[in-house]
């Protein structure tokens, strides 16, 4: 049996799971992985370093699946602002038909340059606002962000069990929901709340194909709900990774109303990276979300997203389905 929903549909996809960016994760082998699952694998643009090097990693990834595949485009409030423009042409040449964006609203121009050729828009929103305000813009699909989430949860603080029916309410094309998402119990929730599928990024890095160091894996088997912080607060750009020696460096300097230059050089990209690599987790920041409290081993994502799958169908079937009177 299947869960057909109008994600699956549009995306030409078996599963109602997408992998969402993730930065230095979102490689071939990661996003070749989830859609082989029959979810939507999705390419991290800018961990590539330019848009020559995205352009080789999208035929890369062709060469690893047959199934569809996004790449994600997120634009960051930034001084040194990479060349979007170049990158989102780059994906307009390659053929990729899905892309999934985030970010400042400077992300409109990429829109436009990329629907005209038949690219779907996946925009992901921290608050109903601004997924009304991209649906209003001609995206094709909101991927709902709520607290729990990994990366940048916005500044309103919403979880997803009320920010996911929230949009649904209001929002009427297709919708991922997004952060806290890891099992079968998820998916369900999930489509219960209104939304039409799951966006997942931290469980998918607790897989074999999640190219990073098997310490990682291991660091958030063994951590619980509570094994992130919150950093970046006081800077109004507030962002959740897992907690070690780094980030509770950082939110002692925040409380202490030390300006960004002083913990800039603490999470830097490159270090983080460079952690990632090694194997040592104290090195920099990394994205963790709060679902690492539901990760209790490291499988591959075929095993991964038929578990999903299958336990979803499960509890609506049986479960949900037993309590009718």
């Amino acid at each position: 049996m299947a869960i057909k929903t109008r994600i699956t549909e549009m995306l030409g996809i078996d599963h109602p799971v997408v992998q969402g960016g993730m930065q230095w994760v979102g490689v071939a082998e990661m996003a070749s992985a989830v859609s082989n699952a029959g979810g939507l694998g999705i390419l991290t643009g800018l961990t590539q370093p330019d848009a020559k090097a995205l352009a080789a990693e999208i035929e890369r990834c062709r060469s690893m699946t047959d199934k569809p595949f996004g790449v994600n485009m997120t634009v960051f409030p930034t001084i040194n602002a990479p060349d979007y423009k170049a990158y989102a042409q780059a994906i307009i040449d390659s053929g990729v038909k899905i892309v999934e964006t985030a970010g400042t609203p400077a992300v409109r121009e990429l829109w436009e340059m990329m629907k005209p050729h038949g690219i779907l828009i996946l925009h992901k929103c921290t608050a109903v606002r601004h997924a009304l305000s991209a649906e209003r813009n001609g995206v094709d699909v909101i991927s709902i962000d709520g607290f729990e989430c990994a990366g940048h949860p916005g500044e309103d603080d919403i979880p997803g069990l009320i920010l996911i029916p929230a949009a649904a309410d209001k929002v009427k094309i297709p919708m991922l929901a997004s952060g806290g998402f890891g099992d079968g119990r998820g998916l369900a929730a999930a489509l219960a709340l209104g939304a039409d599928g799951i966006n997942m990024g931290t469980r998918f890095t607790a897989t074999v194909e999640a190219p990073i160091h098997q310490a990682f894996k291991d660091a958030m088997v063994e951590g619980d709900e509570r094994a992130t912080d919150l950093i970046f607060r006081s800077y109004r750009n507030t962002a959740r990774v897992a907690k070690n020696e780094i980030s509770q460096a950082v939110v002692a300097a925040e409380r202490e109303g030390k300006p960004f230059e002083e913990v800039a050089g603490l999470v830097k990209g490159v270090r983080g990276r460079e952690g990632l690599q090694t194997g040592d987790t104290n090195h920099g920041i990394w994205s963790a979300g709060m679902i690492q409290g539901l990760i209790h081993d490291i499988p591959t994502c075929h095993e991964l997203v038929t578990r999903i799958v299958a336990d979803a169908e499960a509890i609506i079937r049986q479960r949900l389905n037993g309590m009718l009177a």
